[in-house]
């Protein structure tokens, strides 16, 4: 990422946070690269977690978000390509294929930040997690999946709201998780879910 591009992205996140806060817990210190996967209630969300990441992290850590939303209009291609350097995923593809623009990235070293829901949730825990996370990390045992909880985005900018109002939120970062005990895909995906809602009762 050039400087032009990551001082217009470090103004957005220092915007948000100005707003709404974005306080960062760890439980363990950071690790790169890993993925890092989260509730997802708002479109702050995002933007949100990118902020309590450690700045010299940022530039290697990619979003993963749908095509079909960030390349509907100029100004979103242009926040999600040269501002937050998105992993756009084409939801039409199914399986493996749809996962290529990840592997990629990982292959490449660089973080990814996913959200398993597939769609915002207008709810404190997170609802059921789609497969994406598992077949992403089954053919990588050493990949570190660090669940994330991301506590009052949702009742900062709710569907809908044009504006966010200025609540304080926070990020809980916890210990990295593996896909290394050869669990079937809906035993795999309820502990991921569990991690999560285990940070939840943190707060």
């Amino acid at each position: 990422m050039n400087a032009f591009f990551r001082i217009q992205r470090d103004a957005l996140l220092g915007l948000q946070r100005l707003i709404v806060g974005g306080a960062a817990f760890y439980d363990v210190p950071p690790v790169h690269p890993c993925v890092y996967f989260a509730n997802h209630t708002s479109h702050l969300d995002t933007t949100g977690l990118l902020a309590a990441i450690p700045p010299i992290m940022r530039d290697r850590t990619r979003p993963v978000a749908g095509a079909d939303y960030w390349d509907k209009t100029a100004l979103r291609r242009y926040i999600a390509h040269s501002l937050l350097n998105v992993v756009l995923v084409d939801r039409a593809k199914g399986g493996a294929e749809a996962l290529v623009p990840l592997t990629e990235a990982l292959d490449q070293q660089d973080s990814l930040i996913v959200f398993p829901e597939g769609t915002r949730k207008d709810a404190t825990l997170p609802g059921e997690f789609k497969s994406g996370l598992y077949h992403l990390s089954r053919d990588r045992p050493t990949l570190a999946l660090v669940p994330v909880y991301q506590q009052n985005l949702h009742r900062a900018l709710p569907k809908g709201a044009p504006l966010p109002l200025p609540l304080l939120c926070r990020s809980h970062f916890g210990a990295p998780l593996y896909n290394d005990r050869g669990e079937d895909k809906e035993t795999f995906l309820a502990r991921m879910h569990q991690a999560v809602c285990d940070l939840a009762d943190t707060f």
